[in-house]
């Protein structure tokens, strides 16, 4: 069932950067981007639009959409939370709008201060526009595999948001596990109840690596033929509502992984790495990236 060619959608640029605490200008931001392309992502998330209140480093949004440079093949998607965050965005030309929506009632009531059922209310006018404006919109069930608050997250809570997502026309399905605690098989079984409602094409993975287990749940997605996974280059972001949370699982990482699979992406490791040595170095740290770590420790021996 191993799939012969697999999507990074690198979110980098907007969850990566949307949960560190270090501000980063729109200047840095726009040439991560810039690099990202440059090393063959063509699933590019690249900012949102939320309120400013909440989010503060995302209140560039329309600056770094303009100055994008935009390159043929490439989907920029931007992440919207409502009506509101959708009006803002329209007028950047983005490819994709996402969506979110809890798995867990307590973590949707902390996160955007409502119930599951009333976030749902809130997007489906939010879907219908985007269709109407061409877009295509991609729907991300947070908490997928666990809760802070809640603790554990049943499969059948997964299915009833996937459920809702298909009722008011999301195109494509994501099962995020927000705060890492996922394993292999009680991952595979959430993707089981995605897939029982959405195409083998319109599933994705998007995982953390607080415990460690990101690339082993990814793996797990791989068996079930998922091919489509959501990567944060260097390892950028954790998540401000889920206390103790790591970052998004690396795209070197994950690269690494499936390339020695036989797995192609269209992507080149070495210019990854640069793009997070890059984003990194604003940062002022190393990258979180093992992969990232590795090649560069590499390079910088053999340059000794």
């Amino acid at each position: 069932m191993f799939p012969s060619h697999v999507t990074l959608v690198e979110v980098g640029p907007r969850d990566g950067l949307q949960n560190e605490k270090q501000p980063v200008a729109a200047v840095h931001k726009i040439e991560l981007v810039h690099r990202l392309q440059a090393a063959g992502l063509r699933e590019i998330e690249a900012t949102s639009f939320v309120s400013p209140k909440w989010v503060p480093q995302m209140a560039d949004n329309t600056q770094v959409m303009a100055g994008i440079v935009r390159q043929g093949g490439v989907r920029y998607s931007v992440l919207v939370p409502n009506m509101k965050g959708l009006e803002a965005a329209l007028p950047t030309k983005p490819d994709e709008v996402v969506v979110f929506g809890a798995a867990s009632e307590a973590f949707s009531q902390r996160n955007i201060n409502c119930s599951i059922a009333e976030s749902f209310e809130r997007f489906a006018p939010v879907v219908a526009a985007a269709h109407e404006a061409g877009l295509k919109v991609r729907g991300a069930i947070s908490c997928a595999l666990g809760c802070p608050y809640q603790g554990e997250v049943s499969a059948d809570e997964v299915e009833r948001v996937v459920k809702l997502m298909k009722q008011i026309g999301v195109d494509h399905c994501g099962v995020a596990d927000t705060i890492g605690v996922g394993t292999p098989r009680k991952v595979q079984l959430a993707m089981e109840r995605a897939l029982k409602h959405y195409p083998l094409v319109e599933v994705s993975g998007h995982f953390h690596d607080t415990y460690g287990q990101a690339l082993s749940n990814i793996y797990a997605c791989l068996e079930m033929g998922v091919h489509t996974f959501d990567a944060s280059v260097a390892g950028l972001g954790g998540c401000p509502y889920a206390k103790g949370a790591t970052g998004n699982v690396a795209t070197e990482d994950v690269l690494f992984m499936l390339n020695g699979l036989g797995i192609s992406t269209g992507i080149d490791l070495d210019a990854l790495v640069d793009a997070g040595a890059y984003i990194s170095g604003v940062l002022g740290r190393p990258p979180v990236s093992r992969v990232g770590r590795a090649v560069l420790a590499k390079r910088e021996k053999a340059n000794a």
